[in-house]
C-alpha cells in the first residue's frame, strides 16, 4: 500500500487532522489507539507521518493508557487532577498528530497543521477541564461517569465520522467548537478555579482549604 495520503485529497486530509487534533485534547491515547490499531489492522493506510502509530510497541502503550484513562477519568476529583497534569501533554502531543497526519511532503504545511492541531487541542482539553470543574461540585458521582461516558463516545464518533464523512465533520467541528467556547464562557467561575489551581499544582504550592 502507497499510503493513506494517495487514497485521500486535501479535504480528507484536513479532516484528519483536525479531528487528531481536537481528539488529543479530550482523549488522547484513545485517539493515538484507535487511529494506530486502524492502520494495524488494514482499516485504513495511515499517511507516512503517522504510520509509527501502527508499531506493536506503540499499540500496547497508547492501548495501556488508553485503558488507564478510561479508569482516571470517572473519578471525581481523580479526573481533574488527572486533566491537570495531562495540559502540558494533549496539547503538544495534538500539534504532533495533526502535523503528522499532513507534513509528510511540505515543512510549511506541518508547521500549519501544527498549529491548528495544537489549537484544536488547547480548546478542547480546557473546556474538557471547565466542564469537569463544573460537574465535580455535585456531591454524587453519576454525573461525572455520565459525562465521562458521553466523551468516551464522542471521540470515536468524530474520529469516524472525520474518516468516513469529512463535509459532515468540519460542520460538525465547528459546532463543536463553537458550543465549547459558549460552555466556557457561561462557566468562567469554574474555568477560574482551573487556572488557578492549575497554577498552584504546576508551582508545587497548596492553596488554603478554606478563606
Amino acid at each position: 500500500m502507497e499510503g493513506f495520503r494517495h487514497l485521500l485529497d486535501t479535504p480528507q486530509l484536513l479532516a484528519l487532522a483536525a479531528a487528531l487534533g481536537w481528539a488529543s485534547g479530550v482523549r488522547l491515547y484513545a485517539a493515538v489507539f484507535l487511529v494506530g490499531a486502524a492502520g494495524y489492522f488494514g482499516l485504513i493506510d495511515l499517511p507516512q507521518g503517522l504510520q509509527v502509530l501502527q508499531h506493536p510497541g506503540v499499540l500496547a502503550a497508547s492501548g495501556f493508557m488508553c485503558f488507564i484513562e478510561f479508569f482516571a477519568d470517572k473519578i471525581p476529583l481523580v479526573d481533574s487532577m488527572w486533566d491537570m497534569v495531562h495540559t502540558v501533554i494533549r496539547i503538544p502531543a495534538g500539534a504532533a498528530l495533526a502535523a503528522g497526519a499532513l507534513g509528510a511532503d511540505s515543512q510549511a504545511m506541518g508547521w500549519i497543521a501544527a498549529l491548528l492541531g495544537g489549537t484544536l487541542a488547547a480548546t478542547s482539553h480546557t473546556a474538557k477541564l471547565t466542564t469537569r470543574a463544573a460537574v465535580n461540585t455535585s456531591p454524587e458521582p453519576f454525573s461525572n461517569v455520565a459525562v465521562s461516558l458521553f466523551e468516551d463516545g464522542f471521540v470515536v464518533f468524530m474520529l469516524w465520522l472525520a474518516a468516513t464523512h469529512p463535509a459532515i465533520f468540519a460542520i460538525a467541528l465547528l459546532l463543536t467548537l463553537v458550543g465549547a467556547v459558549l460552555l466556557m464562557i457561561v462557566l468562567v467561575k469554574f474555568l477560574r478555579i482551573v487556572i488557578q489551581k492549575s497554577s498552584e499544582f504546576f508551582a508545587g504550592n497548596r492553596s488554603p482549604q478554606g478563606n
